[in-house]
């Protein structure tokens, strides 16, 4: 998959090589929703056309209003590890500031959907807004259509549970613990990677030695303390206890995902590892002493290995 960085109208280059079918959105999580918009671009494009992502970083939400941004459900590089699995063939991923805001509808569809990606078909959702303003609609993209040289083709909502996929439902059942749901809606189980920091070797200290990543979902979808599966990338999957936020019971600032594995402790530092949620077992905590603490710990890591004992690993 070609991931293309540039400006819209910064050279005038053509991305694509032939004729491509193009989809349009921020793609947080990749989930089923997005899914049907990437199965759709493909099947309109052949086996010979070229299937495209345009998407953006940060999240225009995140850009406009700061302090209300939307927690995040993928990192960047998450975000494009998923859409290289669906055989995406370009990933345009804009940095949304104040010039990309500034493009009318009309001038995005000439900079981005025709000059870059000389696009075939445009495949959007029937909510589809663009544009400065988001002025455009799905009605102006289609009277846009015949002048720029492609079909606008709409993909209908997904539904599960009755309800409309969405990443902001997801957000919700992931800061609710309800993992199974979520997991449902985003068509895989939430994980989170990272390659592991050092860290101040408290842990160690208490019995119970982690290997810690820095949170790259901010604000994250989730946290406190939680049962999970773990593993160094493409190695096997370990039980594990985490806790995911800032430690406030040994005054950590910084936020990180803690990762204790069971009945297995190796240097790890420096290696990427996965993490796959699978039950809440609480929110963090402070406490009185360390002696709290580590008794705290001790219930949680009985609580997570019998969870875990339940449960089918990873495919």
């Amino acid at each position: 998959m070609r991931v293309v960085r540039n400006r819209p109208g910064l050279n005038g280059e053509a991305y694509a090589s032939g004729r491509s079918a193009v989809t349009i959105g921020n793609f947080d999580g990749v989930h089923r929703g997005h899914q049907a918009l990437v199965d759709r671009c493909r099947q309109l494009a052949g086996d010979r056309g070229t299937v495209a992502v345009v998407t953006f970083e940060p999240l225009p939400a995140a850009f406009f209003r700061p302090e209300q941004s939307p927690a995040r459900l993928s990192s960047v590089y998450r975000k494009l590890e998923l859409l290289r699995c669906l055989d995406v063939d370009i990933t345009w991923l804009m940095r949304f500031d104040n010039s990309l805001a500034a493009l009318t509808a009309r001038q995005f569809v000439e900079q981005v959907l025709f000059h870059g990606l000389n696009a075939r078909y445009v495949v959007v959702g029937e909510d589809f807004r663009f544009g400065s303003g988001r002025e455009g609609d799905l009605a102006l993209l289609q009277a846009l259509g015949p002048e720029f040289g492609f079909e606008v083709a709409t993909v209908p909502a997904v539904l599960a549970d009755g309800v409309r996929v969405s990443s902001s439902g997801i957000r919700e059942k992931l800061a609710a613990g309800d993992f199974r749901s979520a997991a449902r809606w985003l068509g895989q189980p939430y994980r989170m990677e990272g390659h592991v920091v050092k860290g101040a070797s408290l842990g160690r200290k208490l019995g119970y030695p982690t290997a810690n990543l820095r949170i790259r979902c901010v604000p994250s979808p989730l946290g406190g303390v939680l049962a999970a599966w773990s593993r160094v990338s493409g190695g096997r999957w370990r039980p594990a206890v985490t806790n995911l936020g800032r430690r406030p019971a040994v005054g950590g600032s910084e936020p990180l995902l803690e990762v204790h594995f069971f009945d297995w402790d190796k240097d790890l530092y420096g290696q990427r590892l996965e993490v796959q949620f699978v039950a809440k077992l609480r929110d963090e905590l402070n406490f009185d002493s360390i002696d709290g603490l580590v008794a705290q710990m001790k219930r949680d890591e009985q609580e997570a290995r019998s969870i875990l004992a339940k449960t089918e690993l990873p495919g």
